[in-house]
Formats: structure tokens, sequence, C-alpha cells
């Protein structure tokens, strides 16, 4: 069938992507779904910095490509016995295969062949259904959700309560399941222990409304931009604080009786990630959640790591189980113990992707959302 896309052919073109123009709408081919897969009308997706790196190549992937990965839909077709048309699903951007050894482990967002297949840019079974022109584009982590319709693994795909508004829904498979994990999962945190949270995009929100719904206090805001900070301190923050200051990790020393036992760094970036172990007391644990370039290198006092007995966590897709962790965040959300739409900046048409990605980068918005 005939879909209609936005089509990354080369990453790194300049700033301000309005002019530049580098995610163009194309009209591509779509295969029909192979064995185990599913083709699902795309109901919205949302803009994420994670394809905003793609696009200005701070994450390299193999091109031409069609972006969006976080994204919710309707089964059209299914190839898999778990899911039949009418079905609505979230989609989570890691395709966990369930037999490898960190899925036997309970550790689906380290899935091994789904990591191979997101860096190859295929689906989980190896394959692209997507062609323009003579050529072969690839999925964007499984999903590739800037499109109408899509195919994508079964294993990608989690159903989800159909009455919830797709603009929210979508927000589910990467930036409530990404930050909200990292806190309950990766950190495990416990009621009464204090975080900060560096970092105030979708994903540095969401662990932030994952750390209220912890219990977690005091919890400080890091960012840069005022009305985030404002909106932090709306959602539960009890204390923001201007990364811009000179003395901002004392500030957050300061709020949190000699550093944070938990400290959240979303930015991807090593200096921010310097900052939040700088922030982060005795004993405590930074977990660190946002993707730097590769060349990006992070340095600590490594005496620390034993002196202060000091952790250091990585968490990729909130140490999710998205089959387990997706229903249970949207039944919170839906009890009002989880406000994410809160996080909901603005919904954009596919022919706004440009724009809506100049404003991403310039920090002014959280998240936007392709609505179809």
């Amino acid at each position: 069938m005939i879909v209609r896309g936005a089509v990354l052919r080369e990453m790194g073109l300049p700033a301000p992507y309005a002019e530049s123009r580098p995610l163009r709408v194309e009209e591509l081919e779509l295969a029909p779904p192979g064995p185990g897969e599913l083709l699902i009308r795309i109901r919205a997706a949302g803009l994420c910095h994670s394809d905003l790196s793609v696009i200005d190549g701070s994450r390299p992937r193999v091109m031409p490509m069609l972006l969006g990965h976080e994204a919710t839909g309707e089964v059209v077709h299914s190839e898999s016995p778990n899911f039949t048309p009418g079905d609505t699903i979230a989609c989570a951007f890691v395709p966990a295969c369930g037999t490898c050894g960190p899925c036997a482990g309970g550790r689906a967002a380290l899935c091994e062949p789904g990591a191979a297949a997101n860096a190859a840019g295929t689906l989980l079974s190896g394959h692209r259904r997507l062609t323009l022109g003579l050529g072969e584009v690839h999925h964007h982590l499984g999903v590739s959700g800037f499109v109408d319709h899509a195919v994508i693994s079964a294993h990608s795909a989690v159903k989800i309560d159909p009455s919830l508004p797709p603009e929210i829904a979508a927000l589910f498979g990467c930036a409530v399941l990404t930050g909200v994990g990292a806190v309950v999962n990766t950190a495990q945190l416990r009621a009464g222990r204090s975080a900060a949270v560096f970092g105030l995009g979708g994903v540095g929100l969401s662990a932030l409304l994952g750390a209220v719904l912890a219990g977690a206090h005091p919890i400080v805001a890091v960012d840069v931009v005022p009305s985030k900070l404002a909106l932090a301190r709306s959602l539960g923050a009890t204390a923001v604080v201007d990364a811009r200051d000179e003395d901002a990790v004392d500030q957050v020393r300061d709020a949190t009786a000699g550093g944070a036992e938990y400290t959240f760094e979303t930015v991807g970036s090593a200096k921010v990630l310097e900052q939040a172990y700088a922030a982060t007391r005795r004993g405590g644990t930074t977990v660190t959640v946002g993707l730097p370039h590769p060349s990006q290198s992070f340095t600590v006092p490594a005496v620390s790591l034993v002196a202060e007995e000091r952790t250091v966590k990585g968490s990729y897709l909130g140490s999710s189980v998205p089959s387990r962790d997706i229903p249970q965040y949207v039944a919170l959300y839906q009890a009002g113990r989880l406000p994410v739409d809160r996080l909901l900046t603005a919904t954009v048409g596919l022919d706004d992707l440009n724009e809506a990605f100049d404003e991403l980068a310039a920090g002014t918005s959280i998240r936007q959302v392709l609505l179809f």
C-alpha cells in the first residue's frame, strides 16, 4: 500500500530546520506484514530528542530512515495470534524477543536481537517493509511512527485502553516509559528518599512525576528554561534550580541537606551527568537516562566510588518490561496519580514537523505530538 510519511535522507543539516527541511514528506510503498508482524494505522506520534539526535547527527543511524518511535495506533491487520484488528496499541521502541538472555532475565530493554535490529534499521524479523523509489527505507527503532500506516513487529506493540486520547497514549511508549521507569525500575526509589532531576523535557518531567509517585522528598528540578522550572514546581518539585547558575550544584546539595540520594540525568550530556554526580550524596545513586554523542566521556573521581560507596547506573527504556509497565502507567494516569497530560505542549501535522523540531531544539516545548 502507499503511505505518506516523514523521511530523513541526510543527517546533520543545519538549523533552522524550517529552512533546511531535513524531513521530507514522501509517498512510500509499505509491504504487507510478515509472520509475527502487524499493520497499524498510526493515530499519534510524539516528537522526542531521540528523533532530534538523529536529525542533527549526534545519534548516527543508517540512512534513509523514516523517523518517529513514540507512537500509538490501531491494528488493521495482524499476523500474530496475540493481536486482532481493532486493538489499540502503544509502541515500545525496543522490540523484546522474549527468549534471549536479557529478556529471559526480565530485562526486556536490553533485548539482544531487538538492539541488533534497531541498529540495522530493520524490524525484529530483520526485514524492512518500506521502499521509496528503487531503494529500501530504514525503520527507526522498529516503529517509524511519522507515517499514516506502519508495519511493526508484534513484539513492539502493547495493548492499551482504547478510550485513551491518542495524543496522550503516544507518550507512554517513550517519555513515560523511560522517565517513570528510571525512577521505579532502575533506581527503585523508595518513599522519603531525596531526588534531583537534571533536564526537564518529556523524559525528565516524567521522571519527576515518577519521583512524586514514589513518594520522594525533597525533589529538586534542574533546567535552564524558566517555564519548565515553573511547571516542575506545579507537578510536585519542592525546589527548582536554574542550571545556568554557577552554583547550581551547590543549590541542589543545599536543598537536599548535602546531596540527593538519587539524581537523574535526562539531557544526554556528559557535562550534565558530571553535575548530577556532583549533586549526589555519599552512598547515593546517579542514574543516567540521556543518550550523549558516542564520542562523549564521563569523568568521576575514581576514589569516590569506593570511599563514598557511590553508584552510577544507566537506564535504557526505563529498565522496563513494556508489556507489564505501559498498562500499569496508563492505569495510574487514569486514576489521577500520573498526570502525563501536563507534558503535552501542542499537536502538529505531518507537514509541520521541521518547524516543530526547531521548537524542540530551542527548548521551548516539552512534548509535541504529531496527530493524524
